[in-house]
């Protein structure tokens, strides 16, 4: 008799927390009497006097009626959120059960900016370097930048950004970087939860060489597009940006001006991930919906170019904390249980950048905490 075939192992298991899910609920009940009782005391005050409560005759209606609406809409929007809240689930991905990497589907990164003058250059280049840098086979990668204000200055730090990736990629994989966005690995005041490489170097003091050179590299990358930035002609940008054609370019070695024989030595044979700069037409007789427009254009050019499966959308000052990101997406995407009613699968964003004497802790130090130890 033939042995029917093992079923192949799941590549994610999704666990109920039922003991936070009864507590969160009992939780939700004894909220939703007290907004019941709120509600049931404010909407008293339409009613006659006489049967609701006598001293409603003395309180002005107006100041009245703003706080109970203010009181709904907050009620509303906490009801809302309950969803999140009544089934807690923890998911858990094993991208080390994904096919091998020649039959792993194709992604496109979408980065969109639109004003250098507000979203800094050098912001925008960390993040699309951190794209590259993610660890999925390069030939299956294409990284596309959306420069809606059509600048020189994002184009050139583009090609900046290409440039220095040739010593950061090689640099990321040699070692096992975990933080693969530039300024964060050489920023001593982030915090990067895991430490900022996933292996211990077998050489400390290779790597410390090598790291040091790196870094020398990375400053003058840093010096060299804050400069471009500074001497930017604000109010022409200003205007260009709102009027100016269709601009494609694949960014490569051809369009860089680098020494060949230094990007060799520190990136060898190693291949590139596509990187396309994008700036659409924009007219001022033409409505050119913001962002979803310019999404939608990449969809346009990437469909002539890379034409990937999957699509990875980074805001401009976003960069993943763990290199496998991509990797874990796919656990869920390329799971025959769930991939036909699955549309996207989204990722907690934390903020690195935010306010120094962050009193109510909006950038949730304690709840990413948790979350990145589970």
């Amino acid at each position: 008799m033939e042995q029917e075939p093992e079923p192949p192992l799941p590549l994610n298991l999704c666990h109920a927390n039922k003991s936070q899910a009864i507590i969160n609920r009992v939780q939700a009940f004894i909220t939703l009497l007290a907004l019941a009782f709120l509600i049931y005391y404010r909407a008293g005050f339409f009613f006659p006097k006489e049967i609701t409560n006598p001293n409603y005759a003395n309180i002005p209606l107006l100041p009245w009626l703003l706080i109970f609406l203010a009181e709904l809409l907050l009620s509303f929007i906490w009801l809302l959120s309950q969803a999140l809240r009544w089934r807690p689930v923890t998911r858990t991905v094993f991208p080390e059960r994904l096919p091998k990497d020649e039959k792993l589907p194709a992604i496109d990164v979408f980065v969109c900016t639109a004003d250098p003058s507000k979203e800094p250059t050098i912001n925008v280049m960390n993040t699309v370097i951190s794209a590259m840098a993610m660890d999925y086979p390069v030939d299956k990668l294409n990284v596309y930048l959306s420069d809606d204000g059509g600048a020189s200055v994002t184009l050139n730090g583009l090609k900046e950004a290409w440039m220095f990736a040739k010593f950061w990629l090689p640099f990321c994989n040699k070692y096992g970087v975990k933080t693969r966005c530039p300024e964060a690995y050489f920023s001593q005041d982030h915090e990067v939860p895991g430490g900022m490489l996933m292996v211990k170097p077998s050489n400390d003091q290779e790597f410390a060489q090598d790291r040091r050179i790196l870094k020398h590299n990375y400053d003058s990358f840093k010096e060299r597009v804050l400069r471009a930035s500074e001497t930017m002609d604000v109010e022409n940008a200003k205007v260009a940006s709102n009027d100016h054609a269709a601009f494609v370019q694949v960014i490569d070695g051809s369009n860089c001006k680098y020494d060949p024989a230094v990007a060799e030595a520190a990136a060898g044979d190693g291949e590139m991930p596509l990187l396309v700069y994008v700036s659409r037409e924009k007219r001022p007789s033409r409505h050119t919906h913001f962002k979803a427009g310019a999404l939608n254009v990449l969809l346009r050019v990437s469909a002539m170019i890379s034409n990937a499966q999957y699509i990875l959308v980074l805001d401009c000052d976003m960069f993943c904390n763990d290199p496998s990101s991509a990797r874990q997406a796919m656990c869920f995407h390329l799971d025959p249980n769930i991939s036909s009613s699955l549309a996207f699968v989204q990722f907690p964003q934390r903020f690195y950048n935010g306010s120094m004497s962050d009193i109510y802790d909006s950038i949730l130090r304690t709840a990413f905490k948790e979350m990145l130890n589970h």
